[in-house]
């Protein structure tokens, strides 16, 4: 956290500052909050100039210092925070900035923006400013390389490119404009047909223009096959209405564009020019990790790209998906493993859990990564220890304890000790529709007899039975549930079921006069439960819907943890 002792200028600027500052460190995704915090900074002292105090001066640079490296792609901000510093440090900063003149330098940064930028459908103002910068030196040779390169680049502005290299052309050396091996078979065409038409030997100049005309024609196909490169891209170019970063949502049919247009640049089968899109499409797209798994993804089919594929991931998981979403880190983690580097795996499993510790979907595959690796024992210790840990909330834990028990009846083949994990913690999550369901689930799976039907059927109606007396989920989750048991009863019961049957239609669909489902619920622990009002169960329903439906914690021991056995 920030030291606020140097902020703002008056106390007030400093406690909302402070309480900004606090708003964005709970969540440094939220936009809004890092916008108030931006604004609060420049306001200070009335508005910020060259005469304001240099710790509030400081404060606006650490705040846009940590805005930018959380959202690197807001271009606008980026400007906005170098006009600030002009308008503070005047043109005195602009004269220390270290620049330079030399031309092999220039030329390597603009080699260098060529490749970040120089495939860009609208990538003509950085070619134009690179043209300019050689005609201000006068290099004509370095200006007709340029256009050499950008005659074959479908991009908006095509046409007038191939012009002005025409032009060029026809001043330049023949020797220039093509290969060697290019012009010695222009020219032996030129003599062959000379000769084909027994003419005496022509002079230099004739046999020269011959061959320009020939270099003319295969620089008109490279023109008419850019022209038909260009058409088929602005097909989805065209649908591209936010070609740049923003946190708001783009609509359904952008992102639909976006994929069709990696479709297409995919069955192209041009290694650098669909790299360059998916580029693209990352910077409009950032926050959706679909479109950087896509990119990983056919990244790793191309051979020999391993690290290409590792900065994918990197790039989404540390700067651009929001860790809300950990899916892409996840699979940042397998891809790791897949490489032999387990270490790096399990530490980005550890690193998501820092931020959501009630992941129930990382934990589960921190478990299976221990336990591809190390063995059932290990995967077990991570749910044992992440049941036991106090920041871990209850409906997570059930959710864990039912995967365990999964562990050991699935991976172990031991029923035994899979039905005595839910018999020891029915008592801790009672309130979880989940381990109900998934205790449901786990005995009506175990295979039977005509010896142990009746032993079966005894332990379905012992979790029913619990159910009613332990449990306050919602009556329409315990009716849902029971009409498992009604089918269980149908459709497996014995000679007298229908009596059960009948009994459990009556007392859990009947009148409320007959109803079950209301009785006061058993005290646990020596507290008594009390039963769930509406509004407690609506807030537990949204803050977990991945998992949990008409959840609440018991009143009594909200963080207690299994006995484990």
């Amino acid at each position: 956290m920030a030291d606020f002792s140097h902020f703002g200028t008056s106390d007030e600027e400093n406690a909302e500052i402070k309480k900004l500052t606090l708003e964005v460190e709970a969540d440094t995704d939220n936009f809004e909050s890092w916008e108030k915090l931006i604004r609060a900074c420049e306001a200070q002292e009335g508005g910020l100039n060259r005469n304001s105090s240099p710790q509030a001066l400081a404060t606006l640079r650490d705040v846009y210092d940590r805005f930018l490296l959380k959202f690197p792609l807001l271009f606008g901000y980026w400007k906005k925070y170098a006009d600030l510093e002009f308008n503070i440090s005047g043109p005195e900063s602009a004269e220390m900035m270290e620049t330079t003149h030399t031309p092999h330098l220039v030329r390597e940064l603009f080699e260098r923006a060529a490749t970040s930028v120089g495939l860009d459908f609208l990538a003509h103002p950085f070619w134009d400013k690179y043209i300019e910068y050689e005609e201000r030196q006068e290099a004509h040779d370095k200006i007709f390389a340029i256009l050499q390169r950008v005659i074959h680049i479908p991009m908006h502005q095509y046409a007038r490119y191939y012009e002005r290299f025409r032009q060029l052309a026809h001043n330049r050396p023949i020797k220039e404009l093509v290969p060697s091996e290019t012009l010695a078979r222009f020219r032996a065409e030129v003599e062959a047909e000379s000769a084909a038409y027994g003419a005496v030997p022509r002079a230099e100049l004739e046999v020269e223009r011959d061959i320009r005309v020939k270099i003319d024609a295969m620089f008109y196909e490279v023109f008419q096959k850019t022209q038909d490169e260009t058409n088929k891209r602005w097909t989805y170019e065209s649908e591209i209405k936010r070609p740049y970063f923003h946190v708001t949502e783009l609509e359904s049919s952008q992102l639909a564009n976006w994929r069709k247009y990696l479709d297409f640049e995919e069955s192209e089968g041009d290694f650098a020019r669909t790299a360059f899109l998916y580029e693209r499409c990352v910077v409009t797209c950032a926050l959706y990790d679909e479109f950087w798994l896509r990119y990983a993804r056919w990244m790793s089919a191309q051979p020999g790209k391993e690290e290409e594929v590792r900065h994918i991931y990197m790039r989404a998981a540390t700067l651009f998906v929001p860790i809300s979403r950990p899916g892409v880190r996840l699979q940042f983690a397998y891809f790791e493993e897949s490489c032999g580097r387990t270490g790096v795996a399990r530490d980005i499993h550890e690193a998501v859990l820092m931020q959501l510790p009630d992941c129930v979907e990382a934990i589960v595959s921190w478990a299976n990564l221990e336990r591809r690796q190390n063995g059932l024992d290990a995967a077990i210790q991570v749910y044992k220890a992440q049941i036991d840990a106090p920041h871990v909330n209850i409906f997570t834990k059930a959710v864990l304890v039912t995967r365990w028990a999964f562990l050991l009846w699935k991976i172990k083949g031991s029923v035994e000790e899979a039905r005595t994990v839910f018999l020891k913690n029915v008592q801790w999550y009672a309130d979880s529709r989940h381990f109900w369901e998934k205790w449901l689930e786990f005995e009506l799976e175990q295979p039977t007899n005509a010896e142990l039907e009746s032993q079966h059927t005894e332990r379905i109606k012992h979790i029913f039975d619990e159910l009613l007396a332990k449990s306050r989920i919602s009556s329409t989750a315990k009716k849902d549930l029971f009409l498992v048991y009604l089918t269980y009863l149908q459709e497996r019961g014995g000679a007298d079921a229908m009596k059960q049957f009948l009994t459990i239609d009556r007392e859990i669909y009947g009148p409320t006069s007959l109803s079950a489902l209301d009785r006061p619920a058993l005290k646990e622990n020596g507290v008594a439960r009390a039963p769930l009002d509406d509004a407690t169960r609506a807030k537990a329903e949204s803050k977990y819907p991945a998992y949990y439906e008409y959840y609440m914690e018991p009143e009594s021991n909200t963080q207690g943890t299994a006995p484990f056995q």
